[in-house]
């Protein structure tokens, strides 16, 4: 079984890009689960250095319906709009 992945934003801030955020749109073939990951890799430059990294599973609609309509929401908005789009 396979899981695919497809990116929907990034970013990266900071001089030394040490915060760094990844948002994805996944579809789970084993368990047919389609949801956003987000994955994120921080590092406290101004403290002690520490790195605090992890994924997180974002349902879908709670993706499109969090705050800050961003980029990754305009993208996967328009992936959505372009399975139901009709064809001529």
């Amino acid at each position: 079984m396979a899981v695919l992945k497809r990116g929907l934003h990034s970013r990266a801030k900071g001089p030394v890009m040490n915060n760094e955020d990844w948002w994805r749109l996944v579809f789970d073939d084993e368990t047919g689960r389609l949801y956003v990951e987000h994955e994120w890799h921080h590092v406290d430059v101004q403290g002690n250095g520490a790195a605090r990294e992890g994924t997180e599973e974002i349902e879908i609609a709670d993706f499109l319906n969090e705050g800050g309509q961003g980029e990754g929401h305009r993208e996967l908005r328009g992936i959505i709009e372009s399975v139901f789009a009709e064809k001529s």
